[in-house]
């Protein structure tokens, strides 16, 4: 099969083709696992964080991607779930050890074994790959391949999100950055809290105009000053920045939901900024989101159906993976961009 692989730690800013196409051998399933003859794979900022070393594979080479859509190709034994021809989706969660307290209360992500998707095992930047059947979703019909791959993590993620966040129809929900998670989150907290207002901070106008078209109330830049104080914002950006400043925006009690898997070092010096009285004082918190649990892909997917969203891509052949990936690190991002499989 073709697949575009990974094969050691590099900087972007040096190398803009960190992925190479190779050859490789088709995957067999195991006991309980499935393969999946992929149709589409989504690129995430998560795959950044792979390739410069943020949150390193254990191993090279290594198959990046973790938002995959295909069809069940054939069946391992001891696996009932799925038939051949059955349209699936896998996200970042490859396996969990299943047994544990966190696994047993439905919290696989914060498992000590949990393993991921195109980083610690084979993702979807390929023709085919195998996970085991507990850990790939069916695909509501209403959604293309294409559509779909987005929710499988940017989306999933997203509303774990919220989730977090605590919201209640009326207050006020921030997003700071507006990539592919932020605009199928704001999509969502319109169809939940339909009187609350959202506000979007986002640097670039193009992001912040996308967020206006969707139906944000305000959209302004990273440090702008909001009409008024915010109840609950999700910072998705891989920056110190907008935390210090949305720490800042929060209402007494209010509470920022940090969405991202590693913050990068640019702008570190920022927090020397944090101020208590302006940005910790009066019971503000501030709460990471780790991964995503079985739970979060299966209900966010029932969710998207029932809306629907329909979430905004752009497509790349999957040769034009490292392109995707380079205009995901500039800031080149309106929806999510998913890579398709001939």
């Amino acid at each position: 099969m073709k697949a575009m692989v990974l094969t050691r730690i590099c900087d972007l800013s040096k190398n803009r083709n960190p992925l190479e196409m190779r050859e490789m051998e088709d995957p067999i399933p195991g006991l309980g696992e499935i393969l999946v003859k992929i149709a589409v794979c989504g690129v995430c900022h998560t795959e950044l964080d792979e390739i410069e070393g943020r949150t390193p594979p254990p191993a090279f080479p290594v198959i990046p991607g973790h938002q995959v859509v295909g069809r069940v190709e054939k069946v391992g034994e001891g696996s009932e779930k799925f038939k051949s021809g059955d349209r699936v989706g896998v996200g970042w969660i490859y396996s969990s050890c299943g047994s544990c307290g966190y696994c047993l209360d439905d919290k696989e992500n914060l498992c000590d074994h949990f393993s991921a998707t195109g980083r610690d095992a084979h993702g979807g930047y390929a023709e085919y790959m195998t996970i085991g059947e507990n850990f790939a979703y069916k695909i509501p019909d209403i959604f293309s391949d294409t559509e779909a791959a987005p929710l499988l993590c940017a989306g999933a993620i997203g509303y774990r999100s919220l989730r977090l966040t605590g919201m209640k129809d009326g207050q006020i929900l921030g997003l700071t950055g507006f990539g592919a998670s932020a605009h199928l989150v704001l999509k969502m907290a319109r169809h939940l809290y339909p009187t609350s207002e959202i506000f979007v901070f986002a640097r670039s106008e193009k992001e912040r105009a996308f967020a206006r078209e969707l139906g944000a109330a305000w959209a302004g830049d990273t440090s702008a000053d909001p009409p008024e104080k915010l109840d609950c914002i999700i910072d998705t950006t891989p920056a110190w920045k907008p935390v210090v400043e949305s720490m800042e925006n929060l209402k007494a009690g209010g509470r920022l939901v940090i969405n991202a898997i590693r913050k990068e070092d640019t702008d570190k010096e920022y927090l020397l900024q944090l101020d208590y009285p302006a940005h910790l004082w009066l019971e503000k918190e501030i709460k990471s989101v780790a991964n995503v649990a079985r739970r979060d892909v299966e209900e966010f997917l029932q969710l998207a159906a029932e809306i629907p969203i329909t979430p905004q891509v752009q497509e790349f052949a999957l040769e034009e993976a490292n392109i995707a990936l380079m205009e995901l690190k500039e800031g080149e991002i309106r929806g999510g961009k998913v890579l398709k499989m001939k």
